[in-house]
């Protein structure tokens, strides 16, 4: 009799913790938020993840002459530019910001199931800003307008280089994805997937 007791009570037991670990996954299931309220969240947390480096870059500006319309104007044009042929050179330094563009995320970029997402990641976008007060202008005879295209110059080039550096993208990404892993974790998600297509449920 008491062997039977104590199957029964370890049965019970059994049963009991069984039932108590459907109920806490099923809590911890209804807890999850649904994909809009991921939405807003994902943007308010990766709006402060960008990647941000200061690069620095020697550039050489020589415009040539531009026509115009008028057969004299050209004429006095070629003069001055004889006499004085535009040229600068400067050491330009710029902060490069490198970001993913949250704001176009929306819920066809989640796919969750139960405690699993994936996640497609927005576009890519770069921003150069100059830092004139550490700029250095050298060799050169520019006017004020030269000068801005030669600063401007300096700046398309910065954000070239940056596109196609796929070291400063990876970097980028990186750290998107470890800050929005961190935001799901919290939320009670145990697997984040970053994906290129999400995996659509098959019908069956």
């Amino acid at each position: 009799m008491a062997n039977v007791s104590r199957i029964l009570s370890v049965v019970i037991a059994g049963a009991l913790g069984a039932l108590g670990t459907y109920f806490l996954l099923q809590s911890q299931s209804r807890g999850l938020p649904d994909s809009p309220s991921l939405v807003l969240q994902m943007r308010e947390v990766a709006r402060l993840e960008t990647l941000d480096v200061s690069l620095y870059k020697k550039v050489t500006f020589s415009p040539e002459p531009k026509a115009s319309d008028a057969l004299w104007k050209d004429v006095v044009h070629w003069a001055a530019y004889s006499l004085r042929a535009p040229r600068g050179r400067a050491i330009v330094f710029a902060d490069v910001h490198l970001g993913y563009e949250f704001q176009r995320i929306d819920t066809s970029s989640l796919q969750v199931n139960g405690t699993q997402v994936e996640v497609v990641l927005p576009p890519l976008s770069v921003q150069v800003a100059l830092r004139p007060g550490e700029t250095e202008i050298i060799d050169s005879n520019l006017n004020s307008t030269e000068t801005a295209q030669l600063l401007e110059l300096a700046r398309t080039a910065f954000e070239r280089e940056a596109r196609g550096d796929a070291r400063l993208k990876e970097r980028a990404r990186q750290s998107a994805e470890r800050s929005l892993r961190a935001l799901f974790l919290s939320l009670g998600f145990t697997q984040v997937n970053f994906v290129e297509t999400l995996t659509r449920p098959t019908a069956g």
